[in-house]
């Protein structure tokens, strides 16, 4: 195996406001883009070239990876110009690729943190010849998301999509998100159209008689796509929950990255992590959050299962749970805000003007 696709070329409209000056996989996890992660670990596993299918603010990436040596690997870039869905951003880049005819392709999507081994994952689709093969995972409540149930040999019968009644849900197992590819079939996707490989490429496929594989592999698996699971991934990354070889430091109850000032009475826990430049003050409490590049938290505040974005500024005393603080933004001293709150990218808060906040 020596190369793969990431898809990266989503919105992130559900991360917003984390995503409105950033796409959602450079988005900063554990202290660097998160996309950095899925990187180190493809390399890991062997990958020497990979192809980025990039589209909403496409130009930060090649300035941020440029060819990839810095990380062992070999990236190439391709932008769409419109929206090709999943299947349609696969084959918009096949041209790209090295491989021939019969050769597997790994293919990650930019928004999932898991702990996949991705060549166990190569190894099921070499041994049972399939033309696809999937990782999946099995979720305790899997209405949200797409159900692919198997035989007893790992073949899959079928594709699922976000079943709602009890009888509809015949399997715990969904799509997690990563696929080997033989080259052949990324080659006969259509071209010049929007594709999904959920609910086109792989149940074509399956109609017209080909061999898609399922591997089951229950190790950690998030998806990053809310402000919630994107804290909840970053913290699990520092906590060593999550693997990663990108992690810039030891794993443990705080990462604080350099040219961060961290006052000596602040108390760092759960997984936090402060950014560069970044600034905590006296007495402050951070808990499973993470601060990024040249924020400020001032004396005596509160912060709990929170994002704050870059050269924002939280007030003293101010207390933020499951609360999402845009770029730039400022928010005043003695305020409060729980539940879900996002404040946009640059708004002020006056100090003292929001006790409480309810999801949003």
């Amino acid at each position: 195996m020596t190369e793969a696709i990431l898809l990266v070329g989503g919105k992130g409209t559900r991360l917003r406001p984390l995503t409105v000056n950033t796409p959602k996989p450079m988005v900063p996890a554990a202290g660097v883009p998160f996309l950095t992660h899925q990187l180190a670990r493809a390399r890991a596993a062997g990958v020497e070239h990979i192809v980025l299918a990039t589209s909403y603010l496409a130009e930060v990436f090649e300035p941020h990876f440029g060819d990839g040596s810095d990380l062992g690997l070999s990236i190439e870039y391709v932008t769409e110009e419109e929206p090709l869905g999943t299947g349609g951003a696969i084959r918009n880049v096949a041209s790209r690729l090295h491989s021939g005819p019969e050769d597997p392709v790994l293919i990650f999507n930019g928004d999932i943190l898991t702990g996949l081994d991705i060549q166990a994952l190569v190894a099921t689709h070499r041994d049972s010849g399939a033309d696809v093969s999937l990782h999946l995972t099995r979720v305790a409540d899997p209405r949200a998301f797409g159900l692919v149930p198997t035989d007893d040999t790992g073949r899959v019968t079928a594709f699922l999509e976000k079943p709602q009644t009890p009888e509809e849900i015949v399997t715990d197992q969904i799509n997690a998100g990563a696929y080997v590819f033989r080259r052949s079939v990324i080659d006969s996707i259509p071209t010049g159209r929007p594709v999904s490989v959920e609910r086109e490429t792989f149940p074509d496929l399956l109609a017209a008689g080909a061999h898609l594989q399922g591997m089951v592999d229950s190790t950690y698996w998030l998806d990053l796509g809310t402000p919630q699971a994107f804290v909840r991934g970053s913290a699990d990354l520092v906590l060593g929950r999550a693997p990663s070889p990108a992690v810039p430091g030891r794993c443990g109850d705080r990462l604080v990255l350099d040219t961060a000032e961290v006052a000596p009475d602040a108390k760092l826990t759960g997984g936090t992590v402060i950014g560069p430049g970044a600034t905590v003050g006296a007495g402050a409490r951070v808990h499973g959050s993470a601060v990024l590049a040249g924020a400020i938290v001032e004396p005596g505040a509160v912060l709990t299962d929170s994002l704050i974005g870059a050269g924002a500024r939280i007030g003293a005393r101010t207390i933020l749970t499951d609360a999402v603080i845009g770029d730039g933004a400022h928010i005043g001293p003695d305020n409060e805000l729980r539940g879900g709150a996002r404040v946009w990218c640059d708004t002020v808060l006056p100090g003292g003007s929001i006790r409480f906040s309810s999801d949003q």
